[in-house]
């Protein structure tokens, strides 16, 4: 039962938040290893993409990439909004893969907090209601100028794109909590002509279909 409870302190969160709970114990060459259903990853072997989907239940997102809500406060009041009552707070996983690289350009009423949690960075372009770009990388390694959390406030149009990598995973965290009646998805003409100066960067990332197909990356 002790080691159980060890390997569940060493993996924290499952295959996101590894090590990242403050537990001090120091695992031993066994525990270092995560028996999944078809086979044994260890701490140097990257989970693949279908198995990261796969265990951690994820589903196709409307905007791009793959998503799974794993938090709303169902133990509170809802908050009344101008669009119904929502949750005070939801959250969810967010997924962008190698064959579905683009979160494309959407907006939400709520404020969104971002958390990178593991693979490659990703890139966000924000277009605030005054027409100012601002960019953020999501990613590991806060020396090469990545951040690890990342505020959106309600109202700003945003994007995200992974430019290398087999994949990246966030979490997002909502307030009020996310409602599909909030968000906004981007046309195409429509942005461009409210933005004329961001043309390139909008057609880029509000590509011609919704689905989770592979789409060809550029650099930006």
């Amino acid at each position: 039962m002790g080691n159980i409870k060890r390997l569940g302190c060493f993996w924290g969160l499952g295959l996101t938040l590894l090590g990242s709970l403050g537990c001090d114990h120091i695992p031993s060459q066994e525990e270092k290893a995560l028996v999944t259903n078809d086979k044994t990853i260890t701490k140097d072997e990257k989970v693949s993409t279908d198995e990261l989907i796969r265990h951690l239940k994820l589903q196709s997102h409307v905007e791009g990439g793959y998503y799974r809500r794993t938090f709303q406060a169902d133990h509170r009041d809802p908050i009344s909004t101008e669009n119904g009552d929502r949750y005070t707070l939801t959250s969810i996983y967010y997924l962008l893969t190698e064959a579905s690289p683009i979160g494309r350009w959407h907006l939400n009423q709520s404020d969104i907090l971002h958390f990178f949690h593991l693979g490659d960075p990703i890139t966000y372009y924000l277009i605030h209601p005054d027409g100012t770009l601002t960019t953020a990388v999501l990613g590991p390694d806060p020396s090469q100028g990545h951040r690890l959390q990342l505020a959106v406030p309600g109202g700003t149009w945003k994007a995200s794109y992974l430019p290398q990598g087999e994949y990246g995973l966030i979490s997002e965290a909502v307030a009020p909590g996310f409602d599909f009646a909030d968000m906004s998805i981007g046309d195409r003409s429509v942005l461009i002509a409210q933005f004329p100066e961001h043309e390139a960067l909008i057609t880029q990332l509000t590509p011609t279909t919704h689905t989770n197909k592979t789409t060809k990356r550029k650099s930006h």
